[in-house]
């Protein structure tokens, strides 16, 4: 069975859209997923499923939450080895390894188009720095990320889709527990 994480958007965020990780993890379960494990508390699932799409496995997630918990979420699914191809690919990895609370990974729910990607040509940035990948985002905050106007809701905005970020800790927990090494 194919290994996934699953990255629900807005979940546990300003006690805002709360659901236990418990409850999570058992209605993940109820979909025949095995192996399920969750990651702090803003919805990240690593999981098995017989289902061989990415994209049926988020849109069962998706209606699974919205029936169960009453949230309409975006859920984007990667597989471990996806998440290893962003990590050895990361431009940013000497900041993320210098203060990995630095450097974050943004999900997007699809690859951008060429004339949504060309409207973030002239976004100010003072010293944030951005690099756009196909379906994902690099992103160094060399003063933290509490005021910078590169976020969610500011790419969702210009790229028309949704999106998830996570911070570079997170990226390599995840990676970690989709390979097997803290997983049982």
């Amino acid at each position: 069975m194919p290994t996934y994480i699953s990255l629900l958007r807005g979940i546990n965020v300003g006690g805002h859209r709360k659901i236990r990780m418990a409850d999570l993890r058992t209605a993940y379960e109820s979909l025949d997923m095995a192996n399920v494990a969750s990651y702090v508390q803003s919805g990240n699932v690593v999981f098995d499923c017989k289902i061989r799409s990415a994209s049926k496995v988020a849109e069962s997630i998706e209606r699974l939450i919205e029936d169960q918990f009453g949230h309409d979420v975006a859920v984007l699914v990667r597989t471990p080895n996806d998440f290893g191809r962003l990590i050895e690919g990361n431009p940013f990895s000497v900041q993320a390894k210098k203060d990995p609370t630095k450097v974050s990974l943004m999900f997007l729910a699809a690859r951008p188009s060429a004339s949504l990607l060309s409207g973030l040509d002239d976004v100010e940035t003072r010293d944030d720095e951005f690099i756009v990948g196909t379906t994902h985002i690099y992103l160094h905050y060399p003063n933290g990320c509490a005021r910078t106007k590169l976020n969610n809701t500011f790419f969702e905005r210009r790229l028309k889709m949704p999106t998830t970020t996570r911070n570079w800790k997170t990226v390599e927990a995840l990676y970690e527990i989709g390979m097997g090494s803290t997983r049982s």
